[in-house]
C-alpha cells in the first residue's frame, strides 16, 4: 500500500493489543507509534503531535490527554479502546473527551475500525483546511453570519410556546446559544388527555450541522405525533422507542453526529414519570412539595453512535405535587465552583431552595447578564399544578 502521511499514536499497556493494532494500521499505510502509558508518550507533544490517538486509558487519563491537546491548540481526536461493553464506561470515556469508542481487540471488526478511522481523518482534514483558509473565510463569514441569524430565527420558531399549561402541568423553557445557532434543543407537548412528553437534547459539536440535527428532531417528533393520531405507530408513547427512532434517523443522515437526550412521559392520572436516558448530563432534578430535591437516577448510551442500542425505561411515582427541572450541560459551565461535584451540588441547592422556575434560575445564575457563553444552555421547568399546588408558579 502507498505510504501515507497521517500519524497514529497508540497508548496501551497491553503489548500484544498495541502491536496487533499497529500492524493492522501500518498495513494500511499509516505511520504508527506506540507507548504503554501516557507518560512515555509525553515527548510527542512537544513538536510532533499525532493526527489520531488510540488509547486504552481510564477516563481521568483521557481527560488529561484531551486537556493537553487543547492546550497545544491542535485538533487530534482520541479513540477510547476498551474490552468493556458497559454503557457507563462508554459514556465516561466520551464525557472525558474521547471522540469515539471501539471495543478491543480493535482490529477484530476491521470494517468498523476502518469506518472509525475514515470518519476521524475526514474530520482532521476538514479542521486543517479550516485553519489554512481561516483568513479568507473571515470575509465570507459576514454573509454567513446573516445566514446564521436567519437560521436562529428558524430554530426559535421550532421551540414550543412559553408558559404552557397542559394536563395540569405548567411548562416553560429557556435556550441561550453560545453561537448564533444552538446545538441544544427541547420540546414538550401533550400526547393524550393526561400524558405530556418532555425532552431535552444536546447535539455533539456546534454550528450548522448541529443545528440541522435540531431540525431533524423537531421533524421526527411532529411525524411521530401524526403517526399516533393516525394509529400507524405508538413509538412516541414509549421513551425507549422514541430514542430508538432518533438513533435510526441520525445514523441514516451520515453526519457523524450523536446527541445526548433525556425523554420523559408524565402521566397525571397514574401519577408517574416514565423516562429513558441517552447519556444525558446533568440528570433532571425532581422535587416534591415539602421535601428535598434530588437528581433522577439512570444511565444509557448516547443516541446516534451505535447500530442496535437498547435503553432502559425508568419509572418514578409522582404521588405529591412536584417540580421537574431539565438542564443541558451548559448550565454547569456558568456555575463558578471548580469541580463537577461542587457544580452539581450548587445546582441541586438552587432547586432545593425553590429556584425551579426559569425566572428564578435566570436571576440566581445571572444568565441574562452573560453575553458570551462557553456552551449552549437549555432549561425546561415543569410544575405540577394539581393536588394542591399553586396554579401560578412563583419566582
Amino acid at each position: 500500500m502507498t505510504s501515507r502521511t497521517e500519524r497514529i499514536l497508540i497508548i496501551d499497556a497491553d503489548e500484544k493489543a498495541r502491536t496487533d493494532l499497529a500492524r493492522y494500521l501500518e498495513a494500511r499505510g499509516f505511520y504508527v507509534t506506540g507507548y504503554r502509558d501516557l507518560a512515555s508518550a509525553k515527548a510527542l507533544f512537544d513538536d510532533n503531535i499525532p493526527d489520531v490517538i488510540f488509547a486504552d486509558l481510564p477516563p481521568e487519563s483521557i481527560r488529561d490527554l484531551a486537556n493537553r491537546l487543547e492546550e497545544a491548540e491542535t485538533f487530534t481526536p482520541i479513540v477510547a479502546c476498551s474490552s468493556s461493553e458497559s454503557s457507563a464506561d462508554v459514556v465516561s470515556a466520551l464525557r472525558a473527551g474521547a471522540a469515539d469508542f471501539v471495543l478491543k481487540p480493535c482490529n477484530d471488526d476491521k470494517g468498523a475500525l476502518d469506518d472509525v478511522i475514515g470518519k476521524l481523518f475526514d474530520r482532521v482534514r476538514v479542521n486543517r483546511l479550516n485553519q489554512l483558509y481561516r483568513q479568507e473565510l473571515e470575509e465570507a463569514n459576514r454573509d454567513l453570519r446573516a445566514d446564521q441569524r436567519a437560521g436562529r430565527k428558524v430554530q426559535l420558531r421550532m421551540l414550543p410556546e412559553h408558559e404552557q399549561v397542559m394536563s395540569g402541568l405548567h411548562v416553560d423553557h429557556m435556550i441561550k446559544p453560545s453561537l448564533y445557532l444552538s446545538g441544544d434543543f427541547l420540546d414538550y407537548f401533550r400526547i393524550s388527555d393526561d400524558k405530556v412528553l418532555v425532552y431535552i437534547a444536546d447535539v455533539s459539536g456546534h454550528g450548522a450541522s448541529s443545528a440541522f440535527v435540531t431540525v431533524l428532531l423537531k421533524n421526527l417528533t411532529n411525524r411521530l405525533q401524526r403517526n399516533l393520531r393516525r394509529g400507524s405507530s405508538e413509538d412516541i408513547l414509549y421513551p425507549d422507542r422514541f430514542l430508538e427512532r432518533i438513533n435510526s434517523e441520525l445514523l441514516d443522515t451520515g453526519l457523524g453526529k450523536h446527541v445526548t437526550v433525556f425523554v420523559g412521559i408524565i402521566s397525571l392520572s397514574e401519577r408517574k414519570l416514565n423516562y429513558a436516558v441517552g447519556a444525558h448530563f446533568p440528570m433532571p432534578i425532581l422535587s416534591f412539595e415539602g421535601g428535598e430535591a434530588a437528581f433522577l437516577e439512570g444511565s444509557g448510551l448516547p443516541v446516534g453512535l451505535f447500530e442496535t442500542p437498547e435503553w432502559e425505561v425508568y419509572e418514578v411515582p409522582l404521588n405529591k405535587p412536584f417540580h421537574l427541572t431539565l438542564f443541558s450541560d451548559g448550565i454547569l459551565e456558568v456555575i463558578r465552583e471548580k469541580g463537577l461535584d461542587e457544580k452539581e451540588r450548587t445546582l441541586l441547592e438552587l432547586v432545593s431552595g425553590g429556584r425551579h422556575t426559569i425566572a428564578s434560575l435566570n436571576e440566581a445564575l445571572h444568565l441574562e447578564q452573560i453575553t458570551e457563553l462557553p456552551d449552549d444552555i437549555a432549561i425546561v421547568s415543569v410544575t405540577d399544578t394539581m393536588n394542591g399546588s399553586d396554579n401560578t408558579p412563583s419566582n
